[in-house]
């Protein structure tokens, strides 16, 4: 159950013994690519068809496709070679911005179709504030507008689901106001905005994306003094559960933004992160750190605290269920 919930990640071209044992038994939710990882489109296609043969393994206990994923945004931001080619700043400034929107969704679901994977970890719809600002100036924004930005990630999401590929849609409630050199993956980020602002700009675009039926939402490692002046949205039960499944009604999978983020360095070992994501009401637990182990020690913070009953049972299984009904929404390898 813990484990079911930890997305992994490895180093190089070639996953680790350790990994493919998770799999076999059942005791990975899924694995994150980088470019580290992808040599050749042949290459990542090989890797993925041995990670599919672990997950239908007879030891396994759960039937249904792991979850395979990826950062296929568009433009500078794309782990495989191809669509879509442009950045969302590119998108948003086209002729026909709608068009643009749903056909690089449609390109970016034909490439992570072709590789095996299941899940883009797109679109942003963050909003952002100034030209060169954190967002920005890697061109990862459609429009500082709201109302742009809600229509156009909504295309883009319907586009990338129905071609097959869950979208999520990141980073709630939104890192449009962080200023170039507020990097979350770095140093902790503040946002003093207020509470209106957050909803009425930040939020904006994730209604709509609710809306659109955005399989899943990542939640950002800023923290947001008016919403919660204690901890990151991540970890934060008041955006978690009050903004996100409340206030806007979201139904689906949550997922972490990277685990090892230098945000969450005063927040402990990476079992002690991980559990607090979940008791916050995160589903997915994203260890991006490149190491197996990584990933096995959020997956044994989780396992104790739901032993010890830091992680209501109740809680934690609602979780799993929403995981594994996305698994069971995925249509599994291609070809």
């Amino acid at each position: 159950m813990a484990g079911l919930r930890v997305i992994y990640s490895y180093d190089g071209l070639t996953p680790p013994a350790r990994l493919l044992w998770l799999i076999r038994h059942g005791e990975a939710g899924g694995v994150v690519f980088f470019t580290s990882n992808i040599s050749s489109r042949a290459q990542i296609s090989a890797v993925i068809r041995r990670l599919d043969q672990a997950d239908a393994s007879t030891l396994n206990p759960v039937h249904s496709p792991l979850l395979l994923m990826t950062d296929q945004e568009g433009g500078m931001v794309r782990r495989l070679p191809g669509q879509p080619v442009l950045s969302e700043k590119q998108v948003g400034e086209s002729a026909h911005p709608a068009a643009e929107a749903a056909s690089t969704a449609a390109g970016a679901a034909k490439n992570l179709r072709g590789a095996g994977m299941n899940i883009n970890l797109a679109p942003v719809l963050d909003v952002y504030r100034k030209a060169g600002d954190f967002i920005d100036k890697f061109s990862r924004s459609y429009s500082r507008s709201p109302q742009t930005v809600s229509r156009l990630g909504s295309d883009f999401i319907r586009a990338l689901q129905a071609g097959g590929i869950a979208a999520t849609a990141k980073h709630f409630p939104g890192l449009g106001a962080a200023a170039a050199s507020q990097d979350t993956d770095i140093r902790p980020v503040t946002l003093n905005l207020s509470k209106a602002t957050i909803r009425n700009v930040d939020e904006l675009p994730y209604q709509a994306a609710i809306s659109a039926k955005t399989k899943m939402i990542m939640v950002s490692w800023a923290t947001y003094p008016s919403l919660d002046a204690k901890r990151p949205a991540g970890l934060s039960s008041t955006i978690v559960q009050g903004e996100l499944r409340q206030r806007l009604a979201f139904g689906g999978v949550t997922i972490t933004d990277a685990l090892e983020a230098g945000a969450l360095n005063g927040f402990g070992a990476i079992s002690h992160r991980g559990e607090l994501a979940a008791r916050a009401g995160m589903d997915l637990i994203l260890c991006s750190g490149q190491k197996v182990s990584e990933g096995d020690e959020a997956a044994d913070g989780l396992e104790s605290a739901y032993q010890n009953g830091t992680l209501g049972h109740t809680a934690f299984k609602a979780s799993l269920q929403r995981i594994l009904a996305l698994r069971a929404s995925l249509t599994g390898p291609a070809g």
